[in-house]
């Protein structure tokens, strides 16, 4: 299949899922998540969930790492140039949904790509090596280039990976991991 039928497919999949067993689906990420050794870092970029892309509900992850005392990052996306600015998430952040559906922060305290330790990476489809498909724009890309090299990357899939492996593009950053309702793959 190509990226655009997989993209289809998995939209789709997900636009099946009943609202229930997209919470289920979510707490049960949350929970997988915790039982990874992941947790001695600071900074962690999240994604805000898409709620009419029936996205991961990351609010299960943001109850984490606040009793974690640890920094949520979130992002804003610049359409112009797909490019993405990060901001710590706190108390006195604002946020506007855009055009896209996407939660932003419209102020906050800019957060330097080189401070983030883990970013939690949205996704439609993966594969067995780790690539993953998105949206199609490349926001994620360019900011994972950004990151520095030892920067832990973790895909949240409701979906377990697609066993024939993506064409990939020279830009295209592959996951550490990816974390399912029910498995956590390595790569």
């Amino acid at each position: 299949m190509t990226k655009n039928e997989l993209r289809k497919k998995y939209k789709s999949l997900r636009q099946a899922l009943s609202e229930d067993q997209v919470e289920d689906n979510s707490l049960n990420i949350a929970n997988q998540l915790l039982n990874l050794d992941i947790w001695n870092h600071s900074f962690y970029h999240i994604f805000l969930t898409i709620t009419n892309q029936k996205e991961v509900n990351t609010d299960y992850i943001l109850n984490i790492l606040a009793g974690k005392d640890k920094h949520a990052v979130i992002s804003k996306s610049n359409f112009e140039d797909y490019s993405m600015s990060h901001f710590l998430l706190s108390d006195d952040t604002s946020l506007t949904i855009n055009s896209y559906g996407i939660p932003e922060p419209s102020n906050g305290i800019p957060i330097a790509t080189q401070m983030i330790d883990v970013v939690l990476v949205p996704l439609l489809a993966y594969d067995t090596k780790g690539n993953r498909i998105g949206y199609g724009k490349g926001f994620y890309d360019r900011f994972l280039n950004e990151c520095r090299g030892n920067v832990l990357k973790i895909g949240l899939s409701f979906f377990g990976p697609e066993q024939d492996v993506f064409e990939v593009d020279p830009n295209d950053i592959p996951l550490d991991i990816c974390v399912t309702p029910d498995s956590v793959l390595r790569f």
